[in-house]
């Protein structure tokens, strides 16, 4: 069974948690002393009165951070993370180097002066892809990424600018150098290499020069300053420079307006996902409060527009418009990987658990079926209400003109570039540094992570968990001394009655819901913390989108079950014009693919009936978000709307009004893991049975 919350109690709840500004407090609801020398309290929010010693944060003036991401390479996935890692490895992000013209290395503008190919495909592709490399510890692809920045950093000019420069009307666009500039800090952190740091200053200092009417004067770059603006933050905390301060300013006030609290200076998907959290992170510098709540404002307003649908995301296609706000309007995969991305930046941050909750529901929800099961190809647009995914061109049902809803390697030159550092970077947060030279676990999922914690012991943390599939995460913690630190756990608001152990013994029952449990004690090599997170069913009504239904077990969002037919097609026939082959790509070996419903979708959820949970035979080394492999169902009850059918511009219609006319019988229907349904139904009408 599962409890229904009203759709206005719900949107209420919704907008005023995204709109509040939680001080950063020490906020303790509970402290106890159940087990000898060990102490467990609840917190809102972690304290930020002590200076991480192990690793660099946010140096005075800025703002303290409440977590510290560990360097680059020090979190290896396990799992079903790790087998998702491996596929994208040996699939299209690992490869595209070979086949993708905009990564040839003949008249590559990143590599020669002049080249013919150069803007941001080289950095997008590469952020991911040496992330990638760092974690696996994959030395071809290490050697790869080394030979790229190599020639990078080798571009620099005296003044300090770098790579191909590229104008529009007149004035240099800088978006790709932001990019370049996030690389370099994620190869700094592997390598401690100090050229990085120096190469990035001298861009800095010469971005100081630059007069401001030539400065982020172009569409993209004059949105996504905020991207510039965290890598001065990380840079200022490496050297403590304070002409980095007034770059800080200088970049906010030529960056796009992100504060207005009604307005947003544009509604393109990516860069709302992406841009959204510039106010904050210029908050770090001015510590003023209205910059956060600025962010909190644009996360909620675009959902509260156009975002009354499953999966964490808002219904935008490439662009959000007016009247098109139904669950069958989908997100770029650059919006996902995007948003994930920023809910990490805003974790770093705030500490708020909110983020950490969008940045898995947009994980596990939304972005898994955005990619084939093999990650050999990839779809431009992925909606929580999908049931057919051809290679047409669906405008103006769907924005913008192309055949964007095929599995295709050559969808979409920026998803195809960009898509690679959604997984890597969020395997790079699982664990976390904090202020008080502790250790956190903030998102779940199987890892190892090697990290030093009190006055520099090095530790490791190994997270066992099949989570989101199960309930049970178990952290194995192995020290050559013995040696005291604080632990944090995050408590989902979702959970009722989570609970710890250690070593065997509870030392919380009933678990305060959104909070963070601080364990704090002595640790000895080998114990072991298991954190309970119980699961149930709930669900969410859309009363904006005809009061339709999405049910949730826990962070996964349930989506109909659709028989998935494949049809295999050749992949240059179905490009977009500016995603270009390298001469000799092997065709055959990138293949594109449409995906047909093979079994009815019109189904109205029964929401006065049962749910039951059936669990299927587990296997650790396949992708679980298929159809195939997805470690359980669920059985409900549906009936059919006649009406709702695939409309004039070949989309799943619009939802039907509560009031259409259903079938007379009622159905057995299956319902799966969003993320595991390429095909899928999420937001359901209503049957009253």
């Amino acid at each position: 069974m599962y409890k229904a919350t009203s759709s206005q109690s719900n949107n209420k709840r919704r907008a005023s948690y995204l709109l509040k500004f939680l001080p950063f407090l020490l906020l303790p609801i509970l402290s106890c002393q159940n087990a000898k020398d060990t102490e467990v309290t609840f917190l809102k929010r972690l304290p930020t009165s002590e200076y991480n010693v192990n690793y660099t944060s946010n140096r005075l003036p800025l703002q303290p951070q409440q977590f510290i991401k560990l360097p680059a390479g020090s979190i290896r996935p396990e799992g079903w993370l790790k087998t998702q890692i491996q596929l994208q490895r040996d699939g299209l992000n690992g490869h595209l180097g070979e086949i993708s013209a905009w990564l040839q290395k003949d008249d590559n503008a990143w590599l020669t002066t002049g080249g013919k190919w150069g803007w941001e495909e080289v950095p997008y592709w590469l952020r991911g892809y040496g992330n990638l490399a760092y974690i696996t510890g994959d030395s071809a692809m290490i050697r790869e990424t080394f030979f790229w920045i190599e020639h990078i950093m080798e571009s620099q000019r005296q003044d300090g600018n770098f790579g191909p420069v590229i104008r529009n009307n007149g004035k240099q666009d800088f978006w790709p150098n932001m990019l370049v500039l996030w690389i370099m800090q994620s190869y700094y952190e592997y390598s401690a290499d100090p050229r990085a740091i120096d190469f990035m200053s001298r861009y800095c200092d010469f971005l100081l020069t630059v007069p401001d009417e030539d400065f982020l004067s172009s569409y993209w770059e004059n949105s996504r300053g905020g991207d510039n603006l965290w890598s001065v933050a990380w840079l200022f905390n490496q050297t403590g420079d304070r002409n980095l301060l007034a770059l800080a300013d200088k970049i906010h006030r030529n960056t796009a307006d992100w504060t207005k609290s009604t307005q947003l200076p544009n509604w393109h998907n990516v860069n709302v996902a992406q841009c959204f959290r510039e106010p904050a992170t210029y908050y770090m510098f001015t510590k003023d409060s209205a910059m956060l709540r600025a962010s909190y404002n644009v996360q909620s307003l675009v959902r509260r527009a156009f975002g009354q649908v499953p999966g964490g995301m808002f219904g935008a296609d490439e662009n959000a418009r007016t009247g098109f706000f139904d669950p069958r309007q989908g997100t770029e995969t650059c919006g996902f990987v995007e948003q994930m991305s920023s809910d990490e930046i805003m974790l770093l941050i705030t500490g708020d658990p909110y983020w950490a909750e969008n940045c898995e529901d947009v994980a596990f929800n939304s972005y898994p079926a955005s990619v084939m099961p093999d990650y050999r190809s990839l779809r431009y647009i992925t909606s929580p209400n999908h049931v057919v995914s051809d290679s047409e061109n669906h405008h103006p049902g769907i924005d913008n003109r192309g055949p964007f809803l095929a599995m295709n390697p050559f969808s979409s030159r920026c998803c195809q570039h960009n898509h690679g550092f959604g997984l890597p970077y969020y395997t790079e947060h699982l664990i976390l540094a904090t202020p008080d030279n502790g250790a956190a676990a903030v998102l779940f999922n199987a890892c190892k992570a090697v990290l030093k914690v009190a006055d520099g012991t090095e530790i490791s943390i190994s997270e066992e968990t099949f989570y989101p599939f199960e309930s049970a995460i178990r952290f194995t913690i192995e020290t050559p001394a013995d040696v005291t630190f604080p632990f944090y756990l995050r408590i989902p608001t979702w959970c009722k009655g989570a609970s710890i152990h250690i070593n065997g013994r509870q030392i919380a029952k009933e678990a305060a819901s959104g909070h963070y449990a601080q364990i704090r004690r002595e640790w000895k090599s080998g114990d072991v913390v298991e954190l309970q997170l119980p699961m149930d069913f709930s669900i969410r009504r859309w009363q904006v989108n005809k009061n339709s239904v999405s049910v949730d077990y826990g962070p996964l969002t349930l989506s109909l079950k659709i028989e998935e037919e494949y049809r295999k097609m050749g992949s240059r026939q179905t490009a977009i014009g500016d995603s270009k082959w390298q001469e000799g790509a092997d065709e055959a070996a990138w293949p594109s693919f449409e995906i047909y419903p093979a079994s009815p979708w019109n189904y109205a959820l029964s929401v006065n009936s049962p749910i039951t949970i059936e669990h299927k035979t587990w296997h650790t080394d396949r992708n679980p978000f298929t159809l195939e492999n997805v470690p359980f169902e669920f059985k409900a009850k549906g009936r059919t709307v006649p009406g709702w059918q695939i409309d004039g511009y070949g989309l799943c219609g619009v939802l039907p009004y509560e009031d259409a006319p259903k079938s007379a019988q009622s159905y057995d229907i299956t319902l799966v893991p969003m993320g595991a349904a390429r095909l899928r139904i999420t937001a359901f009408p209503t049957a009253d049975d």
